[in-house]
């Protein structure tokens, strides 16, 4: 069975002047074309191969990667427009087409937009659709339990925060006060599941929450000043929380927890105008 838009696990049956003709069971040969044949390649051999349809929609084989595959939500560059759609750049020779009636707003050229990757039931070509709602799904309350570990895709900011897609299905949210860093739509990072709402969305935060993200940004931290120089960093307990989230990415509540723990373990010492590692501070003190 042909996974179409997805990577398949094709036998090699010949090799022609036009590429390689890979063995594509119930839907005949697929043509790998020349430019990616390469010399360790032999008749008898299993390759790992993307499958798309060309211009004339033929089954085409490919070792490019992809920036996404049928059934992922992704984050593209329109690459061109015409009377049509719109075309995007994911990657590979043909550009991924989005019809106008799938556009929530006409597309430009050259900007980005998040959107889903899908095969359309008439005519059989991979589409994508801006209209991304229609395809989230909603999580199952046993999976998504508080600190669960999670991937999301940025999606745009709103007045709240800063809409994401979980896990590649599911839609979540990332409130103002969990956002210490500048966050761009169609990133990607880790997160944590804080809860799943009664409407079934996600409140996420980035990184670990509870006591694990102090332990976490303590070890940062202190890997921080041993790279400083002297030790040193010019942050205390007077240092504005904006100062604190723009150089470390962190609530000044969790920089005040790390740096609570590193002074308890002796690790570091606390002055006026910043924080030192106390091995460094010994170092510069050297032999009595």
């Amino acid at each position: 069975m042909i996974k179409l838009g997805d990577w398949n696990e094709l036998r090699i049956k010949r090799f022609t002047e036009h590429g390689a003709q890979l063995d594509g069971g119930s839907v005949g040969k697929i043509l790998m074309p020349a430019r990616y044949v390469q010399r360790h390649m032999r008749i008898g051999q299993t390759v790992t191969v993307f499958v798309y349809l060309d211009q004339s929609d033929r089954l085409v084989a490919t070792t490019e990667t992809p920036l996404a595959r049928v059934g992922d939500f992704a984050f593209l560059e329109v690459a061109w427009i015409n009377e049509y759609g719109a075309f995007l750049n994911w990657g590979l020779m043909k550009d991924l087409f989005v019809p106008f009636r799938e556009q929530k707003m006409r597309m430009e050229q050259g900007r980005s937009y998040l959107v889903y990757i899908y095969i359309d039931e008439e005519t059989h070509r991979i589409v994508a659709s801006a209209k991304v709602e229609r395809y989230l799904q909603e999580p199952a309350r046993k999976d998504y339990y508080r600190g669960r570990s999670v991937e999301v895709l940025l999606w745009h900011k709103t007045p709240l925060g800063f809409k994401v897609i979980v896990d590649n299905a599911y839609a979540g949210l990332i409130y103002d006060n969990q956002i210490y860093t500048e966050l761009r739509s169609g990133e990607r990072h880790t997160g944590q599941v804080i809860t799943l709402r009664e409407d079934g969305r996600l409140d996420i935060a980035l990184g670990r929450i509870g006591k694990g993200r102090f332990r976490d940004f303590a070890e940062q931290l202190r890997d921080e000043l041993a790279e400083a120089p002297d030790g040193k960093l010019p942050f205390n307990d007077h240092s504005s929380a904006e100062d604190i989230a723009a150089r470390f990415g962190v609530s000044k509540k969790t920089f005040k927890q790390a740096v609570g723990t590193l002074y308890r373990n002796r690790e570091i010492t606390i002055e006026e105008d910043g924080i030192v590692l106390t091995s460094k501070k010994s170092e510069e003190k050297g032999p009595k």
